[in-house]
């Protein structure tokens, strides 16, 4: 045998798997058809730019983050606990009042956080925020008909948390495991989201740099085969034959692999700018309240002047710009003149001269989490064949290092 294990895929859940497994004692070989770690969890770096595949935070409240990383080595830096709602002329800072005491005030007096939405909020999300198991024990429903059923029909609900949820899980539709956002929206409420110093890349590559063998970038696995001894794995580099494998790709990428359906997935678009004049939002996203009866009057479900978060993510002086739109509506591809147009809305200033640096097409960016919830874990195909990633688990890089730790569970066990 060449390893104990081969890793099919060097995303978030394909390095845990393999750093749980070395931790256990076994040889690993980690496959990587791109030229870098990290799968859906990547930065461009561009004329001294950080922009991120996709709009991304990394949140500290995560536990399996804790047990696989070095945060303090990230350098994490924090957007607020909040955000900025426009209403046609009119902006307002919610913020959570005890991380931002200075807009405690305005936030609880706003006509976007009327009590009857305040209390049905708690209704919401309370029993979850004292036992985060709660939600998996009981009856899941869609996201939308919790919220209706739990009286949160106002506008803090039509102007902040559609949108803002939208955007986290790339899906306008409402349709989502209700059990599934509470869990997402506990950790909002836990933890202060950011981002790493040297951009969301950091995440993987820290990872992939503590495993005993480096990954073997551009490698590509074509096919998989179970033996009476173990596993094939032929890959264009020559095959590798090993004890058990994980196959640990993006969900378009499985049919490929292991001739199963991909999974469904929501996806997103990313736009980044450089901005011209000083766009001014602090460490908060900017949502747009401005159609009638709530939500976005244009393409963009949301947008930050991520320089004024994450200076490290721009040049001395300059400012980064991101704005985000959902590929589930008819407006999802706006053109680059729409986008422009609705920025220069929300941020009221010009945005001719504003520079594109980059643009993310992002079809497959979450899998689609219908409820009810369930704990699915690792799939497995035949004896010494693993199928893990966040569609196994849930959508997050909460999901994806929970998968890669269960699936090398599962293999460990198989190789006792």
């Amino acid at each position: 045998m060449d390893t104990d294990v081969v890793i099919i895929g060097a995303g978030l859940a394909g390095l845990r798997a393999a750093q749980s497994l070395e931790s256990r004692g076994q040889s690993v070989v980690v496959l990587e058809t791109h030229d870098e770690v990290g799968g859906r969890v990547r930065t461009e770096a561009i004329d001294g730019f950080l922009c991120d595949r996709g709009f991304q935070v990394l949140n500290p409240a995560y536990p399996a983050l804790r047990e696989c990383v070095d945060l303090g080595a990230l350098d994490l830096q924090s957007f607020g606990v909040g955000a900025i709602v426009r209403s046609g002329e009119k902006t307002t800072t919610l913020a959570h009042p005890i991380r931002h005491p200075q807009h405690a005030l305005p936030t609880l007096l706003s006509a976007h956080t009327p009590l009857s939405d305040l209390v049905a909020l708690a209704r919401w999300l309370g029993p979850t925020l004292m036992r985060p198991d709660s939600e998996q024990a009981g009856a899941d429903q869609e996201l939308r008909a919790s919220f209706d059923d739990a009286g949160l029909t106002g506008r803090l609900r039509t102007d902040l948390l559609d949108t803002f949820l939208a955007g986290v899980l790339a899906d306008s539709s409402g349709t989502s495991s209700a059990a599934y956002v509470k869990q997402l929206v506990r950790y909002f409420a836990l933890g202060a989201p950011g981002l790493p110093k040297d951009g969301m890349r950091a995440l993987p590559a820290q990872i992939a740099a503590g495993l005993h063998e480096p990954v073997r970038l551009g490698t590509a696995a074509r096919d998989v085969e179970e033996t009476s001894g173990g596993v094939r794995v032929t890959t264009d580099r020559g095959t590798i034959l090993a004890r058990a494998a994980i196959v640990a790709v993006a969900p378009d990428d499985l049919p490929a692999v292991t001739g199963q359906e991909a999974p469904e997935t929501h996806g997103l678009t990313t736009w980044w700018f450089r901005a011209t004049g000083e766009p001014r939002t602090g460490p908060f996203l900017l949502l747009d309240a401005s159609r009638a009866g709530g939500g976005p009057a244009g393409p963009i479900w949301n947008t930050a002047v991520i320089s004024e978060v994450a200076r490290s993510y721009a040049p001395a002086g300059a400012h980064l710009v991101q704005a985000t739109t959902l590929l589930d509506r008819l407006d999802g591809l706006a053109s680059e003149a729409e986008v422009r147009r609705d920025l220069a809305r929300l941020y009221k200033t010009s945005t001719a001269d504003w520079e594109v640096i980059t643009h993310h097409v992002i079809p497959h960016t979450l899998p689609v989490q219908l409820p009810p919830l369930r704990d699915r874990g690792p799939q497995l195909l035949g004896e010494r064949v693993v199928v893990t990633g966040d569609h196994r688990e849930t959508g997050s890089i909460q999901g994806a290092l929970v998968a890669g730790q269960r699936a090398a569970a599962a293999v460990a066990e198989s190789l006792a």
